[in-house]
Order: C-alpha cells, then structure tokens, then sequence
C-alpha cells in the first residue's frame, strides 16, 4: 500500500511517499506565502501523481500535517498566524482533489505520533513531545496517541508563561517561554543585546545555533541570552512536569540539533527545580525534521480503505 505524508511548515513543505516499509521518495516544495491552501493542494496533487508513477498504482490514502490550531475530526485548519488562514475546511479540498482518503492533523501533535511509533518514543507508555524552533509547542502522548485536548488547543507550551510582566509576546501576553527560548527568539534577543552594546556582531543577527556556539565560546552577549533561555525551558518543562508527570521528554525541532549543549544543561536545570521529585529523562528526537512526515504515513495508514 502507497501512502503520501505532508508537513506543512511556515516556509517550507516536507513530504515522504511510502510503500510499506519503504521509503519510495522524499520531496519539499516552498509554502506559497500568498495562497497556502492552494499551495498544499498542488503539491498533493504532484506527490499523488508522482506516487503513481513510481509505483506503478494510485497512492491508498495521504496523511497532512498543518501548523496553528487544527480541529482534527472536521479536518478544518482553524487558524495560523503564520499562513493567515481561518477555517479552511482543508479535508474536504484535499479529499475533492486527490480522490482518495485523506486525514489532517496538528503538526506537532503528529510528529509526536512520529516519535511515539517510529522515534524516541517507542516502548513509552506516555511522552511529551515538546518541538523548540521558530516557536515552542507540545503533544502529550498517551499510549501512542496524541491527547488534542477539548477544542484542539493542547500543547500550547510556548505560551506558558515564565517570566511575568516579562517581553510582550505575539499571542498578546508578556513573558511566554516562546519569547525567551524559541530559536526565533534567541537570535532576536541576541541581536539586541549586542545592538545595544554596540559589538561587531550588532551588525548582522545570527542564527540560534550560533548563538549557542558563541556561549560555549566564552561570548558574553551570547552567554547571557543562551542562560536565559535554558532557564525559560527548565521552568516551562518543570510546570508540566508537575502538571502531566510525563514518562519521557522528547525534544524535538530546529533547537534540537545543539544535541548535548542543549540537553545536558537543560537536565541539570530541569532537575535543580523539581526539589521533591526526579525529573523525567529527556532525549532527542530520533527522526528529526521528517517527525511529521512519518507521522502524516501513520495517520494516513489508520484511514479505512474501501
């Protein structure tokens, strides 16, 4: 059975066609910034005939995974701040344009199903799958499945607040862990922090990675703004840690890649605030940036087939 899985990100689409086992191809397409619903359709729509012409037969089902709020059972992709859409009902498009079963769900709760059967979550009664990149969200996944929570909101991590009366944040409150220790925030944060003390480095904003590579290096600026977001994430994964008591931590995102220099100091905190209980492990993601590829296959293999 072929089966198409889509990961739609605010800048770029990822996507895998599986046969079986077998991973038959993988593409990515730009995320059309002007029309984003049509953009999906068409790149569905090349992936289905693509699958046709590699394997000889029409793909059985496909599997998309959207960023914002998703409404999973009505396949309506609610709100994305970042694609600016309201309520598209993209299930009944994508079904109306590729002509097979199609499921639709929350991106990050979808590579935490990713994780949970193909990732650092196999064998994990329940998880907290916490994705760290251009912004910070979560899944809990319990017994292999993602918990969307009464209207879809579940996993909102990122908006946790950690420092009151802290930086405004885009969601309209101030102090959210997403302004202090997304990727997107630590390269801002950096900027500024240099700007105003006039460095070279003022100059041209660099990338978190660099960011955590100029605090190993002994880089003031960058040392203080990295600190800072460790904090920010060991307060926000200590809230939910008292609150869900998770089995597991995996992370996952852009932020992950920093390997060690972000888990063995983000552990040390983590455990320093849970002063009467031990911290759950955490681990990295095992697949990376195609979690919710893989998890886009899996959802589209649960679909029934005529």
């Amino acid at each position: 059975m072929t089966l198409i899985g889509i990961d739609v990100g605010g800048t770029t689409m990822k996507a895998a066609i599986v046969a079986g086992a077998t991973t038959v191809a993988a593409e990515s397409w730009t995320t059309d910034q002007n029309d984003p619903v049509g953009g999906i359709l068409d790149f569905a729509a090349r992936l289905a005939a693509r699958a046709e012409e590699l394997t000889g037969s029409p793909a059985a089902a496909a599997g998309i995974a959207l960023p914002g709020i998703v409404d999973e059972p009505t396949g309506t992709a609610v709100h994305s701040a970042n694609l600016g859409w309201r309520n598209v009902p993209i299930l009944r498009l994508a079904t109306e344009r590729l002509g097979i079963p199609v499921a639709i769900g929350h991106d990050v709760r979808t590579g935490g199903l990713g994780e949970a059967s193909l990732g650092a979550g196999r064998g994990a009664d329940d998880f907290l799958f916490v994705a760290i990149g251009t912004g910070i969200a979560a899944a809990l996944i319990l017994r292999g499945t993602p918990y969307p929570g009464a209207l879809g909101w579940s996993g909102e991590i990122g908006h946790i607040v950690v420092r009151p009366d802290g930086e405004p944040c885009a969601c309209g409150n101030h102090g959210c862990l997403e302004t202090y220790a997304s990727a997107a925030a630590i390269s801002r944060r950096h900027t500024l922090l240099a700007a105003r003390a006039a460095t070279p480095a003022s100059s041209s904003p660099v990338p978190a990675e660099q960011v955590i590579a100029l605090a190993a290096s002994g880089d003031e600026h960058a040392t203080t703004v990295w600190n800072e977001a460790l904090d920010c994430l060991a307060d926000g994964l200590a809230s939910a840690t008292l609150l869900l008591d998770p089995g597991l931590i995996v992370i996952g995102g852009g932020l992950a890649q920093a390997g060690a220099a972000l888990l063995d100091p983000l552990a040390s905190r983590l455990a320093d605030r849970l002063t009467f209980r031990s911290p759950p492990p955490l681990l990295p993601s095992e697949l990376g940036d195609q979690a919710g590829v893989r998890g886009a296959t899996l959802l589209a293999a649960r679909l029934p087939q005529d």
